[in-house]
């Protein structure tokens, strides 16, 4: 297979170039080959899942811009986002209200980007923006890092009058020691009692993990009483409103599962949103000197 694979003709059309880089558009993973290889942003109009990433990965185009396939039942039309991140090659979906599968001009010139992986992330590229303007983003711009290992997210989304912040980090065990007794943390990973043990070790102001989806016997949020006992005041969000791992989607979309008595002395609330419960964390301190110091 793989020698007719070589042999078969592959329809690819230069739809835009960016200093040295290509942009080359084309109806089907398929017809990614050894010409795209380091040089070509490639923009195949199949679903962007493990399948698709499989035909392409061998040749290691610059980067990756597929179709999302709508989602799909267990996230099958993006799968392949993170099997290509996996190997250092930025990639991003498209919505597929959006854009025709199948047809490689129409998702260039009109898809909208619905997913994108870390790496493409690293080059400027996000939901909701255009696969023109995407497009043009990793050819110009670098990921940093490619090789297999862990890439740290941070950023600052709220200040308070005194200083303190709410930082969103994708896993507890990236925390800062400028974060102990004074930032809240969102994060990603779930609240048990191993991630209880992190969160005594880093002791933040407040901090926002995932219940993790629940799980037997409530062990995604087994950890809420235990930091409790330590004053650390924390909320768990629900796992079937924001990723596991992706604190980002914890801050913007998640829904608040479980608090604990800390948290709901702070104005935290069950079915509130993360990010109102971030700011009530990080407003609301505890009588005394609590705040995660203990």
């Amino acid at each position: 297979m793989a020698d007719l694979l070589d042999t078969e003709d592959h329809p690819q059309d230069e739809v835009a170039r960016h200093g040295e880089y290509r942009v080359m558009a084309m109806d089907s993973a398929r017809y990614v080959d050894a010409s795209n290889t380091g040089s070509d942003v490639v923009v195949p109009a199949s679903y962007l899942g493990v399948l698709p990433a499989r035909l392409m990965a061998p040749h290691r185009p610059r980067a990756v811009i597929g179709h999302d396939g709508r989602i799909g039942k267990d996230g099958a039309g993006i799968q392949g986002l993170y099997y290509l991140e996996a190997l250092g090659i930025p990639a991003a979906a498209a919505d597929g209200a959006t854009a025709e599968l199948g047809n490689g001009r129409d998702l260039y010139d009109e898809g909208v980007i619905s997913r994108v992986n870390i790496l493409a992330e690293n080059c400027g590229v996000t939901p909701g923006m255009t696969v023109v303007e995407a497009a043009r983003l990793l050819c110009e711009n670098d990921p940093g890092a490619t090789e297999p290992g862990t890439r740290i997210r941070r950023e600052v989304v709220e200040t308070g009058p005194d200083g303190r912040q709410v930082v969103v980090t994708d896993s507890i065990i990236f925390a800062r020691p400028e974060d102990r007794g004074r930032n809240v943390l969102v994060t990603a990973g779930h609240t048990g009692t191993s991630g209880a043990s992190f969160l005594l070790e880093f002791r933040p102001w407040g901090f926002i993990c995932s219940d993790g989806g629940g799980a037997k016997n409530d062990s995604g949020i087994a950890g809420l009483d235990i930091v409790a006992e330590h004053g650390l005041a924390g909320a768990s969000v629900d796992g079937q409103t924001a990723a596991l791992g992706d604190a980002f989607s914890s801050y913007h979309d998640g829904i608040i599962a479980a608090c604990n008595e800390p948290a709901r002395a702070r104005g935290v609330e069950v079915g509130m949103p993360a990010a109102r419960a971030a700011s009530l964390l990080l407003a609301h301190p505890p009588a005394g000197d609590g705040g995660g110091s203990a």
